[in-house]
């Protein structure tokens, strides 16, 4: 790419002026040549990091977390088998400063093994909650089985980890390929529930990958609850509008106390304005245990965001393990 030009050979025929004049040009040309490159560079990093449906603060992890929410869930019970034509999917959602595991069931919309299905919206597709992510790559190949000793194998081609993340993103987003397989087979049945599941991941064939560039793939993997999100809302679905009264909230959440904080607020204009009512939910299990809650509601027509939240008593007016919806509440008369 660099220019050279030939050093003046000291004739009689070259001039002192001329050859300062190709020193110049070939010190312009130099300098063009190194922008080149590095302009170059930083359009290639950027297509390196830029992820689907994912922006650049979606890679990395705080180096420290004092998040309250962390770690608070123990226990991550697997689903039960269901007769739904739905897939259970899991995301990757920011909560506080930390980023946690969130469900979503998607219609099955393939043929394909279930788990292989959930599998591919996982890395394919997008979540309904713009809140939610992922960093996966579309597999070029992707297959899924399972043994007699309830061990789920699943072999990917190397490009699904095509994203550069930090490690605690990249630990995260292997328990999210763990979750939604597991899932998808305790879902159809297709697994015993009452004992653990492994999931052992190849890469093209081969064990001993290290995902996104951090985890190592030697030994098969597990449900890690630490990563389960301690408050999400299953129902209502973001962006949902309801026609008919009550609006019925429903979801999953563990805290110390055993009850959830819950508040919805006016939206105006895509902006979130006063709140309209407030209170609390107790969770079916008691304190310390992720389990259920639901409550119903009867807010008059328009635009809301309800927000369920753990209120830490330490911290006052702070909502830790926060998960919010959008929600329209339709004039029946119109």
């Amino acid at each position: 790419m660099f220019a050279f030009f030939p050093a003046p050979s000291g004739r009689h025929g070259v001039s002192a002026g001329a050859a300062c004049r190709q020193r110049r040009a070939l010190e312009r040309m130099c300098m063009a040549d190194r922008i080149a490159i590095i302009g170059l560079s930083l359009s290639l990093a950027l297509v390196g990091c830029t992820s689907n449906g994912a922006d650049n603060g979606d890679v990395s992890m705080p180096t420290t977390n004092a998040s309250m929410s962390s770690g608070l869930v123990t226990s991550a019970p697997l689903e039960t088998a269901t007769a739904s034509q739905t897939l259970p999917v899991y995301w990757l959602g920011h909560s506080n400063d930390d980023v946690f595991l969130y469900r979503e069931f998607v219609p099955a919309k393939t043929t394909d093994d279930p788990m292989v299905a959930a599998l591919r919206t996982m890395m394919a597709g997008k979540p309904h909650d713009p809140d939610y992510f992922s960093l996966w790559n579309s597999p070029s190949r992707l297959g899924a089985s399972i043994s007699a000793k309830n061990i789920i194998t699943i072999d990917i081609s190397a490009d699904a980890f095509g994203k550069k993340v930090d490690e605690g993103i990249a630990e995260r987003s292997m328990s999210q390929l763990v979750y939604t397989a597991t899932a998808a087979a305790a879902m159809a049945g297709l697994v015993d529930t009452g004992t653990s599941i492994q999931v052992s991941v190849l890469v093209d064939g081969h064990t001993g990958y290290k995902a996104f560039g951090h985890v190592p793939l030697d030994k098969p993997l597990t449900r890690n609850a630490a990563f389960v999100a301690p408050v999400w809302i299953i129902d209502p679905a973001d962006g949902s509008t309801y026609r008919s009264l009550p609006l019925k909230v429903a979801g999953q959440g563990v805290s110390p106390s055993g009850s959830l904080s819950w508040s919805l607020a006016h939206v105006k204009d895509g902006t979130v304005g006063d709140q309209y009512l407030s209170g609390t939910v107790a969770t079916g299990q008691g304190p310390n245990e992720l389990s259920d809650f639901s409550f119903s509601l009867v807010p008059p027509p328009g635009s809301y965001e309800l927000s369920v939240f753990i209120s830490d008593p330490a911290a006052p007016g702070e909502k830790v393990g926060l998960d919010t919806k959008r929600v329209t509440i339709a004039d029946a008369a119109k």
